[in-house]
């Protein structure tokens, strides 16, 4: 019969009331089963990144809160090593009709949680011009 601390350590090792070679293993010591659990520590999953998605809307959020401006839309998520790059077009300004608003495409440089690490205005147009340029 196992004493009090025996059956600890069987719970421990999970399979109460048998003996290691009941278990189909072998016997160990204590200090031994430690290290593994250290790796096993070792071995967890960093915390989960934001998806694409949030990494757009936080981007979007940080430039609003920077500029003060209406964000139309995202038009470009690139993934690079360090992080993301969003381009996120904005109204510059409002004007009657809609049609000749003022847009800007600014480019936002986030870091892989979504942290604004940059930004910059890259194309200033109206919204009703039309082409690339």
């Amino acid at each position: 019969m196992p004493t009090p601390s025996e059956r600890t350590r069987q719970k421990a090792d999970g399979a109460e009331g048998s003996s290691p070679s009941e278990r189909g293993g072998t016997s160990r010591s204590r200090t031994s089963a430690r290290p593994a659990a250290k790796k096993t520590a070792a071995r967890r999953p960093a915390a989960q990144r934001p998806s694409p998605v949030e990494i757009a809307r936080l981007a979007m959020q940080q430039l609003v809160d920077l500029t003060g401006r209406d964000p139309e839309g995202v038009t470009r998520l690139t993934s690079a090593d360090d992080g993301w790059t969003v381009d996120i077009e904005v109204v510059e300004s409002h004007r009657i009709p809609d049609s000749t608003d003022i847009l800007a495409t600014y480019e936002v440089r986030v870091d892989k949680d979504g942290q604004m690490t940059g930004y910059e205005r890259t194309r200033r147009y109206a919204r009703g011009r039309a082409g690339d340029g």
